[in-house]
């Protein structure tokens, strides 16, 4: 029935799983043939969370980027080939190409901007910049092809409100502050090995069955499109993952991150489910709410917030921020008398030189599941963590298909 739908979209669709194959047994074989090249170029970081200390090359997310991108430029004139073939003036879909031409501009941006940090480690305020130049090309195409801005509310406004409402510049705010969440969420969300490819992966799931659900209807073409790109990045992702999982051979590097986050935001907003797409982050989203007070240094934010590794045991143990009792400011202690009353963060007072200090563990996720589970051996509380993603996913697919009735007409 679906296949029938689809007609040739579903050749297009064999094709682009085909490629898809290939870049994940391509990914798969040239990865390790770069590790020596990055640690020669001094790209690689000390694996914290292990007993060893050798050196792990970084930023293979480069790799995994580019194939990506070559997958997709030599895929490209796959979905047009007809109009191609038959060359009829006025019958090619321009603002369908031009679609493709501005994702892969997104998305090659990213990777390189994503390199750079990498290379260069570049600061926190420029990792809210990047995203938001490299989704330039993506508002721009948008604005001058499209150009919607309403949004359907919820019946319970509809008397008041009307059936839409229409955004105008708020909604390009939007769609470019969905662009540096969804880079730098999965980017906060890490420190331990395959989480970054391993949510990624999940996701990229999840999108690639809610598409499959949606293809027949209203917003076919939107949906074909997301398949379109979310297949080749969860191959090349998936051969990422089978290197950075427990022990990790190759660190990802903020490169992936950041392409990850920006191929997400891509078929989220050129396909119209930006939303729907927000429901699959709920654990990234829960993450960023609570660093908050770190990101913002209203609680000292140490360098690397991942957990510390207990020699003895081998298992991983939350990490804490130090500072002085009466150093923190009223916003500060708003926080942590919060997360204190919701059992969220473990407190420790202590007197050291200088006076009483206090000790409170790294505000993330990471560390939360630590407090709640107990110290974990690192392949177990990854693996925790994605059961986590999934889990969050099926509530997703719960809200966009029942709770959304409450609000809408179907």
């Amino acid at each position: 029935m679906l296949l029938s739908y689809l007609g040739d979209s579903a050749l297009t669709m064999a094709i682009n799983f085909g490629m898809s194959v290939g870049a994940f047994f391509l990914c798969i074989n040239i990865i390790p043939k770069f590790k020596d090249s990055f640690i020669s170029a001094n790209l690689f970081g000390i694996d914290l969370n292990k007993q060893t200390k050798k050196k792990v090359p970084e930023a293979l997310g480069v790799v995994c980027g580019a194939v990506f991108l070559c997958t997709m430029f030599l895929f490209m004139p796959v979905p047009f080939y007809k109009q191609l073939a038959t060359n009829t003036p006025g019958k090619f879909p321009h603002h369908e190409y031009i679609h493709y031409l501005a994702a892969l501009l997104s998305i090659c941006c990213m990777v390189f901007l994503g390199f750079a940090d990498d290379v260069l480690n570049l600061k926190w305020r420029h990792k809210l910049l990047l995203p938001t130049l490299a989704s330039l090309p993506l508002l721009t195409v948008y604005f001058t092809n499209v150009n919607a801005t309403n949004i359907i509310l919820p019946i319970q406004l509809r008397d008041l409100l009307g059936y839409d409402l229409r955004l105008g510049p708020i909604y390009y705010i939007y769609m470019g502050m969905l662009a540096v969440f969804c880079t730098n969420a999965i980017n906060i969300y890490a420190g331990v090995n395959g989480l970054e490819v391993g949510q990624s992966c999940v996701i990229c799931l999840s999108v690639l069955v809610f598409n499959f659900l949606e293809v027949q209807g209203e917003h076919r073409l939107g949906h074909v499109f997301s398949i379109y790109f979310m297949m080749p990045f969860f191959a090349v992702s998936a051969a990422l993952l089978y290197h950075n999982w427990y022990p990790s051979g190759v660190f990802v590097g903020d490169t992936y991150c950041y392409f990850a986050g920006m191929t997400f935001a891509v078929v989220a907003i050129l396909s119209h489910f930006s939303k729907t797409m927000l429901l699959f982050f709920i654990p990234q989203v829960f993450n960023f709410l609570f660093s908050v007070p770190q990101l913002f240094h209203f609680v000292p934010c140490p360098r690397h917030r991942l957990p510390r590794l207990n020699h003895e045991t081998g298992k991983l143990d939350m990490s804490f921020s130090m500072y002085k009792a009466d150093s923190l400011g009223s916003v500060g202690q708003f926080f942590i008398k919060l997360f204190d009353f919701f059992k969220l963060v473990t407190i420790r007072r202590n007197v050291g030189d200088g006076g009483m200090y206090t000790e409170v563990n790294n505000l993330t996720l990471i560390n939360l599941a630590l407090r709640i589970f107990g110290p974990l051996h690192e392949k177990k509380l990854v693996t925790i963590l994605l059961v986590l993603q999934v889990f969050c996913s099926i509530i997703a697919f719960f809200i966009r298909y029942h709770l959304k009735k409450i609000f809408y007409d179907s």
